[in-house]
């Protein structure tokens, strides 16, 4: 299939990509690494009147630190975070999360700012985004202004941009020490779309007892979930095989799943308890002991 006709602009910088939002409003979208959009506009799903095409934008392709976060700008590539270095020793839960993301080509292309605004459930980044407590810095005409994750992702595919907004950078914290990260996913087939899947950050206090806990499961609601009651659990004590069982069936009475072609929600329930004491084992050493 083929998308509906529309008019194409290519911009050289944030000022005309902004100008341009704010001329076209509901009727544009932006098109970076197009892995989401371009599917949807073949189907027919989406049909905008106006593609702004921001890839000549180069200011918005980077990925540095500064005052305790990794800042990403809209055009840098999944696969750049990927390879990052920098990911690598101030994120360790985004790379964790990265080879999950589709599969090579897609990460060549897609941004990681392009996937956090597709908002999908099933999602890895909004899951990692969520799990990290990230910031979203959203760009207008009108100025700017910054939510948390949980804002910023309403329902599923939807997230609280105005028509007349686009997404700049999300800044995201950099690892404490003594913190932990696992990031579990499951899926039907390798590099298919998920079932369910888990972003998992604990930090534990010089006596071994947990300081505070981050969970955010993938396929548990109709956007990103954060498991505030597992998080409460954990939070103040030691992580023994009674805790992680308690953690694990909490995680299962919280999500609140929905049935499709490819589980039940009955499944995906069971399966979030059985990631959130995977992942906790994990952190331990003891692996997948005591599923």
């Amino acid at each position: 299939m083929k998308p509906a006709a529309f008019k194409y602009f290519r911009p050289d910088t944030l000022e005309e990509v902004l100008s341009l939002l704010a001329e076209h409003g509901a009727e544009a979208r932006i098109l970076a690494g197009g892995q989401s959009l371009v599917p949807l506009m073949n189907m027919r799903i989406l049909s905008p009147a106006v593609l702004i095409d921001i890839n000549r934008c180069r200011d918005l392709a980077y990925l540095r630190e500064e005052g305790g976060m990794v800042a990403c700008g809209a055009l840098t590539r999944q696969g750049e975070a990927e390879t990052s270095a920098l990911v690598a020793d101030r994120l360790p839960l985004l790379a964790a999360a990265m080879p999950h993301v589709g599969v090579r080509a897609n990460r060549n292309f897609g941004t990681v700012c392009g996937s956090l605004a597709h908002a999908d459930p099933l999602g890895e980044l909004p899951s990692v985004a969520t799990a990290l407590e990230a910031r979203f810095v959203i760009a207008s005409a009108r100025g700017r202004r910054e939510v948390d994750a949980e804002e910023f992702f309403v329902s599923a595919l939807t997230n609280c941009l105005e028509p007349d907004e686009m997404l700049a950078e999300v800044r995201l914290p950099v690892a404490a020490a003594g913190g932990k990260s696992v990031f579990l996913e499951i899926a039907n087939r390798a590099h298919g779309f998920a079932v369910a899947g888990l972003a998992a950050l604990v930090e534990f206090d010089a006596g071994g007892r947990c300081s505070r806990a981050r969970l955010s499961a993938m396929g548990a609601g109709d956007t990103t979930a954060r498991l505030r009651t597992v998080e409460a659990l954990l939070e103040g004590g030691t992580l023994d095989d009674a805790v992680i069982r308690e953690a694990g069936a909490a995680a299962t009475k919280a999500a609140e799943p929905s049935d499709d072609v490819h589980a039940s929600a009955a499944y995906r329930a069971h399966v979030t308890g059985s990631l959130v004491r995977k992942a906790l084992r994990q952190m331990l050493g003891n692996g997948e002991q005591g599923r």
